[in-house]
């Protein structure tokens, strides 16, 4: 066989290659490259706008209460100073005032109510995800949400009038069996034993359980929909290994939930701190530090502000509105710390082996 041309064989080997010279377009300095950007659609612009905008509002009425806050109850923060976080009395008139005894009395209800809703709220995400028929499902989620639209006022009087004479004996077994614990036991002045059933009621304990009640379904949510995120890949591969369910739980949906077990509890914490009416109707008034749980008498930020803001003399209302700042900055901090940790879970979140 002859052989070809040198010229022809290049002719027949690039004859279908286009010129880049026309393909691509050019510029000053050579070829440049093709532009992929897209100019957006009106839906989109709209979506987009609209999403900036309700973000934007909702920040400025969050700093607008901030601010309302701070400029009512400057007068109040710039008479009592510092004193104002360890002051026990709250009497604004003589200008003795703090929330010493009405903040612990807050932080300890809302410790009581994480320690009961907790486990509650944990274990029903795992049920409704991990337990139950899917044709059951939906109905079991409904009832939950339907518990979060229940009216605290409706939780409160439940809990005066029905749940409190239920509950008295258990806290009289608890302080009998464990008053050894300083927090578990009721005592006098003098340091002797209580055990009347009087001394039970109105208790940071009992106020603790309706206000776990009220915020277990909105940890639920967070919960179960961080445990029903969790791989399919990785819970059928632990199944396939020979692991029980309760393994496949503990190894796989528990770790890969962390993230949202952590942050439905400090979203329940934020509202625990904040409840009013409930507690309101609940707690005996005091205004000193109470540590034990089981005894009469407790009170919260919440709680003080709606039993003293119709009778509040000017200066008053501004220790109320102090108070109220107080609390604000707390329960911001923790919504915003529980939302950074519910957007770090993710699908990608690492499971025990």
């Amino acid at each position: 066989m002859n052989a070809a041309p040198s010229g022809d064989l290049t002719e027949v080997l690039f004859a279908d290659v286009p010129d880049s010279d026309q393909t691509a377009p050019r510029g000053d300095d050579g070829p440049r490259a093709r532009s992929l950007a897209s100019r957006p659609s009106t839906a989109d612009s709209i979506f987009r706008t609209t999403a900036f905008a309700a973000g934007g509002i909702t920040v400025a009425i969050m700093l607008a209460v901030g601010f309302f806050l701070t400029l009512r109850g400057g007068d109040a923060l710039r008479v009592a100073g510092f004193s104002f976080l360890t002051t026990q009395e709250w009497s604004p008139e003589t200008r003795t005032f703090g929330i010493a005894a009405v903040l612990s009395g807050t932080v300890t209800i809302a410790l009581v109510a994480m320690f009961f809703s907790v486990p509650l709220a944990m274990g029903t995400a795992l049920l409704i995800s991990e337990v139950i028929p899917p044709r059951l499902r939906s109905l079991l989620i409904s009832l939950v949400d339907l518990m979060a639209a229940v009216p605290s006022v409706v939780y409160g009087l439940w809990g005066l009038f029905f749940l409190q004479q239920n509950v008295i004996p258990v806290a009289q077994w608890i302080s009998y069996y464990f008053g050894w614990i300083p927090v578990f036991a009721v005592t006098d002045a003098d340091g002797a034993r209580l055990t009347d059933a009087s001394q039970f009621t109105s208790s940071a304990f009992i106020a603790g359980i309706v206000v776990a009640l009220m915020v277990a379904p909105t940890q639920t949510s967070v919960m179960r929909e961080a445990f029903s995120q969790a791989p399919v890949g990785e819970r059928e591969g632990a199944l396939a290994l020979g692991s029980t369910r309760w393994g496949m739980i503990r190894t796989v949906v528990l770790p890969f939930g962390r993230g949202g077990i952590i942050g439905g509890t400090m979203l329940g914490l934020g509202r625990a701190l904040g409840e009013t009416i409930a507690v309101y109707l609940i707690i005996s008034p005091i205004f000193t530090i109470n540590w034990q749980v089981l005894k009469t008498g407790s009170n919260s930020v919440s709680a003080l502000i709606a039993l003293r803001y119709g009778e509040a003399s000017e200066f008053g209302l501004s220790a109320l509105m102090a108070a109220g700042l107080a609390l604000f900055l707390i329960t911001l901090v923790i919504n915003f710390t529980a939302s950074s940790i519910v957007a770090r879970s993710r699908s990608g979140a690492q499971s025990e082996g």
